[in-house]
């Protein structure tokens, strides 16, 4: 498969958020795929520490003002843009006053995660691909980077399965260094067969730990890429054993780490 366009899913990004491993590669990511040719969309959550003025993110008021319905409540979505003019990319933002109003990303002052976490994913993830779809732009590849995206591939394979924009879409999954600590809300499981979904892997959510996410998920995806060497070993083992692609860390700062991207991308 000649890979042309890859929908990249981001949980951070530099320079909206402060520069980490995870931040930085979300930009490197779509830049360095973008010089190789590649069509990339790169969206992320629009939350509240970022300065939109001095960013200058904008409203698309064609994109926005669809309203989802999240655990019986509904949310409006608004689609905001912005670009980074020395990596030649634009990044999209899923924006909504409930969920990304808040000065934190995942959690308050003292360092509790937010308990609407997974309610804000799930947001995040509908939201991504409900725009994907009015964009009617058809990617090739969807890759979820960090945890808070990995909602998207239970949502491509159980939702949006026949639609014509994801229909043969291949899913990669990055394994950063992104862990939290506890739970999310118990009520995970309920608010996703609440969406139509009805899978019997969904009894791992009974208890929504960051390593039962992310086995979830991993069943999911095509392809899996440890972007970290401090990615979860077990959830590396894993992947191998439910027979999926895995390819291995290797630091951004080598010259053929992202044409091994691209590879991997196009073998799937």
């Amino acid at each position: 498969m000649a890979t042309r366009r890859i929908l990249y899913v981001c949980q951070e990004i530099t320079p909206y958020l402060p520069e980490n491993e995870l931040s930085s590669l979300s930009l490197e990511m779509a830049r360095q795929m973008q010089e190789r040719g590649c069509e990339v969309r790169t969206f992320m959550p629009r939350y509240g520490c970022i300065n939109e003025r001095r960013n200058q993110l904008h409203e698309v008021i064609r994109l926005s003002g669809m309203n989802l319905i999240i655990n019986d409540n509904d949310h409006q979505l608004i689609i905001k843009v912005a670009s980074i003019p020395a990596a030649r990319i634009q990044i999209y933002f899923i924006d909504n006053d409930d969920y990304f109003a808040r000065k934190s990303i995942m959690a308050d002052a003292d360092g509790k995660q937010f308990d609407d976490n997974d309610d804000r994913s799930i947001f995040f993830a509908r939201g991504v691909l409900e725009t994907v779809k009015k964009l009617r732009w058809t990617p090739d590849v969807v890759h979820c980077h960090g945890w808070f995206s990995a909602i998207v591939p239970i949502y491509l394979r159980k939702v949006f399965y026949d639609d014509p924009v994801f229909r043969d879409v291949k899913i990669v999954l990055s394994l950063p260094d992104d862990r939290f600590e506890g739970t999310l809300s118990e009520d995970m499981r309920s608010k996703i067969e609440g969406e139509g979904i009805a899978d019997e892997n969904l009894e791992i959510l009974d208890t929504p730990s960051y390593e039962n996410l992310y086995r979830f998920v991993i069943d999911y995806a095509d392809g899996v890429i440890a972007t970290s060497n401090a990615a979860d070993p077990a959830l590396l083992e894993y992947a191998k054993s439910k027979g999926k692609r895995v390819l291995e860390f290797a630091s951004p700062e080598q010259a053929e780490t992202f044409d091994n991207y691209k590879r991997f991308y196009e073998e799937l």
